[in-house]
């Protein structure tokens, strides 16, 4: 016998594995038998792969997408990191222009890791040209264009999963299914906490690197120098490109606060937001702090607030700063679900197994695995273009009020701001030539 090799008894063994995904046990063998696991692909079932956005988030999809296909080609305005991610995935070619790589006809899949302002016009590029698409979050710079992107998935049949990864996450899994089958009670009112957003500047003009476009990466948005902070990982703090931790973090966790009211297909109908703290001129304009007070038809009521700020009603850690992650709170008590935890006001709520006819959600357990396991399938993925698009839409709904100082109505079937002419105007923005539109089609 190897003295190395220790045989643990199945219980032992799943009872382990279960602490160690942080779930119940009861969980955990309930979910090894509901659904499926990703299919492995043989060597003739491996789709071929484009990355389109070389940065970090991308080259980090696409480490992960190469389980399932091949990388055959790399785009990028900023021609040293298409270089370096051509060298780490092998790819045989590389593109200055997503289109090209789009024209290809041994590519299958798209991995989008762009900036937030060119998901769209690259999701809609590649739904024409016959592509499915893993896109990164946020789906969408603008309501409109989240609408107008549904459609586009819709009409050309293509699958597309959002990145919003929490939802393979049996925590978050867990969580809304126990408040979707009353655990709790009656839901009354939900605590989203996001990340306090950075507050710095003001950043003065710089040369553009010789490696990058920085007429194709501004893209739809307005021309503005280069300053060194507005391209890449810091593109986010600025309203032009982004939304700040709203429009970032929030696309996470809005998603799962949704997830959890049963509203992943529609969203709230009012919006109070505000900013608690005046941004720097001529440094980042994405507000760094800010609460935003929401309420839905069903009478559930919703707070999205920085990670610095303290909600009165909060439930974990009380007159602390309100934690990152959702807190769902109802008549009988509460859950807490974050990337590392999931906890409740009696563990008993968490402790106690669902009735064998409870409610039950979409089950994944490898994000990147379903997306593929649905282009075989095609299947609509855990988080398709419809759901994609109304969770970020509630964060663009909540950076609108925020920036606009006051209250806004929304007509979630229509998807229309209501009575506020002047809000109304921003459910869209105006794209800058050539990249608008017409560049894709």
């Amino acid at each position: 016998m190897n003295p190395f090799q220790i045989h643990l008894p199945r219980r032992r063994f799943l009872k382990a594995t279960a602490a160690a995904a942080g779930l119940p046990l009861w969980y955990f063998e309930q979910m090894k038998s509901f659904g499926a696991s990703p299919k492995p692909l043989g060597p003739n079932d491996r789709p071929g792969i484009g990355l389109i956005g070389c940065g970090g988030q991308g080259r980090g999809d696409c480490n992960w997408a190469k389980n399932f296909g091949t990388v055959i080609a790399v785009a990028d305005v900023d021609e040293k990191q298409a270089d370096q991610a051509k060298t780490q995935f092998k790819a045989e070619h590389k593109y200055g222009d997503f289109r090209k790589l789009l024209e290809r006809d041994d590519i299958h899949v798209i991995i989008n890791g762009t900036p937030d302002h060119w998901h769209t016009l690259v999701n809609v590029a590649a739904a024409r040209a016959g592509k499915d698409m893993y896109s990164e979050k946020p789906l969408t710079l603008t309501i409109e264009e989240g609408k107008r992107l549904v459609k586009e998935i819709r009409g050309a049949k293509r699958v597309l999963q959002v990145g919003s990864q929490q939802r393979s996450d049996g925590k978050f899994r867990l969580a809304c299914e126990l408040v979707r089958n009353g655990r709790i009670g009656k839901l009354e009112h939900i605590i989203v906490g996001l990340p306090t957003g950075p507050r710095e500047g003001p950043f003065p003009k710089q040369p553009v690197p010789p490696e990058m476009n920085w007429d194709f990466y501004l893209g739809q948005t307005p021309f503005v120098d280069y300053n060194g902070k507005k391209a890449h990982g810091n593109f986010r703090w600025w309203y032009q490109f982004s939304g700040g931790q709203m429009t970032d973090w929030g696309a996470h966790h809005n998603d799962i606060a949704q997830w959890g009211n049963g509203t992943d297909r529609s969203g709230p109908i009012e919006f109070d937001g505000k900013s608690l703290v005046d941004m720097i001129p001529g440094g980042y304009d994405a507000a760094s702090k800010y609460r935003i007070e929401c309420k839905y038809a069903n009478g559930v009521t919703m707070t999205l607030l920085d990670d610095s700020s303290v909600h009165e009603r909060g439930v974990v850690g009380e007159g602390k700063r309100t934690p990152n992650g959702v807190q769902f709170l109802g008549s009988d008590g509460w859950i807490f679900v974050s990337r590392g935890e999931i906890r409740a006001s009696k563990p008993e709520f968490i402790e106690t197994p669902l009735a064998a006819n409870a409610t039950r959600l979409y089950k994944s357990d490898n994000h990147m695995g379903d997306f593929f396991d649905c282009i075989r399938s095609r299947k609509d993925p855990i988080c398709d273009v419809e759901i994609g698009h109304r969770s970020i839409s509630v964060a663009h709904l909540g950076v609108i009020s925020v920036r606009l100082g006051r209250k806004i109505q929304w007509d979630p079937v229509k998807e229309e701001i209501v009575g506020d002419a002047d809000a109304a105007k921003w459910v869209g923005r105006p794209m800058r030539k050539p990249y608008d539109w017409s560049f894709v089609s």
